[in-house]
């Protein structure tokens, strides 16, 4: 008991100096919990794919298309169930910023998505209408767009502005599912090119495949790829995992560079807390002697330090974590476009817990092995 209060008055010695430290850890734990849900938010569309799913693709790049012939000779592959086409369409809708993902994508296309929950009436008003849309949730709710509302996007990929209208909206099976997507009629789009551009008619970005079992995934897609071999548009088929990782991987530079800053933040506050418990064991230099005078020995000295510095870093740590839901909730409503998942972890949770244990301990090293080995005349001798 004696022990704590010493920490404890210790500690609230310099109110405005352990203000100021404490803050600084504040600043710095949820900075590094801030950059570590980004990292996990950049993972959280593959994390959420299925690996009963496949993608097939163009073995050459994604950017060139398959030929609407290949749907048939894939559906007969032994092993799958369903085939469902998607291209990307990368329209704008008033101004470029409002970006969100548009599939062009076949009418069983949902049949392949459990995880996205519509109501039936609605998908069948949306399969009556040929201009008709469905809008994810997440979309939904960051536009105002309702059912029935007329959707307006200048093409990109596909040049001309397209008109859509509202049919539906669906929801995620749970939080994790990404819905912050348009889908609309693969017909649509392919009628109209034949209108317009003929020579982009029937080409299809991807083919979504349904298979019997998950654990037959790689023989299935190894036999699709084979009976393309050698043809003009050879197949790289492969889980619906893989694909979105391989999109993830094209910014593993990025993701790299926002890790490294986490832990280089953690290592600025270590500096700034080892400065703080230095200039406290400095001026106590005298009281440690004294205390070593009556009596008490090495350990005792060095339980002081750690203690103190374990109080002040658990209060930051503490506040910091406390103030992560919060955080991430305002960053959400900002960057909300480029993260609609934005989700803190308990494993970020625990590694700010880590952090500010491991600033404490690592800042208190030095002071206290320097507080418990003074000499008593030494000690006695110092001004603060």
């Amino acid at each position: 008991m004696f022990i704590l209060k010493l920490i404890a008055r210790n500690a609230l010695r310099h109110k405005l100096r352990t203000t100021l430290t404490v803050a600084g850890l504040l600043v710095a734990i949820l900075a590094f919990g801030m950059l570590q849900t980004v990292i996990d938010a950049w993972y959280a569309g593959a994390q959420s794919a299925s690996n009963a799913r496949l993608i097939t693709r163009n073995a050459i790049s994604l950017v060139f298309p398959l030929p609407l012939s290949y749907e048939g000779r894939i559906r007969s592959v032994e092993g799958v169930t369903q085939v469902a086409r998607s291209n990307w369409f990368g329209g704008i809708y008033q101004e470029p910023k409002n970006f969100f993902a548009q599939f062009a994508v076949s009418p069983n296309y949902l049949d392949l998505y459990p995880e996205f929950v519509l109501p039936e009436a609605q998908r069948q008003a949306w399969l009556r209408d040929r201009k008709g849309c469905l809008i994810g949730r997440q979309l939904a709710d960051a536009y105002g767009f309702k059912v029935g509302d007329v959707l307006p996007l200048r093409g990109t990929i596909f040049p001309g502005t397209w008109e859509f209208v509202v049919r539906g909206i669906f929801e995620g099976s749970d939080e994790t599912k990404v819905t912050r997507q348009m889908m609309f009629h693969w017909d649509y789009l392919n009628e109209t090119l034949r209108r317009t551009s003929k020579q982009r008619a029937d080409q299809v970005g991807i083919y979504i495949v349904g298979i019997d079992a998950a654990q037959s995934g790689p023989g299935i897609a190894r036999a699709i790829d084979e009976s393309f071999r050698n043809s003009l548009a050879e197949t790289l088929t492969e889980s619906e995992q893989a694909f979105q990782l391989g999109f993830v991987a094209m910014s593993n530079e990025i993701i790299a560079a926002i890790r490294i800053v986490s832990y280089v933040v953690i290592l600025i506050i270590m500096a700034v807390m080892a400065n703080t418990m230095a200039m406290s064991a400095r001026e106590r230099l005298a009281e440690y002697a004294t205390l070593k005078a009556l009596g008490f020995g090495p350990g005792f000295i060095a339980a002081l330090i750690f203690g103190e510095s374990l109080v002040i870093c658990g209060v930051g740590g503490l506040m910091a974590i406390g103030a992560m839901p919060y955080a991430a909730s305002g960053f959400k409503q900002i960057a909300g476009n480029f993260f609609p998942i934005f989700e803190v972890s308990s494993v970020t949770l625990a590694l700010q817990a880590a952090c500010a244990l491991t600033v404490a301990i690592a800042a208190a090293i030095v002071p206290a092995v320097r507080a418990s080995r003074v000499r008593i005349a030494q000690g006695l001798r110092a001004i603060g």
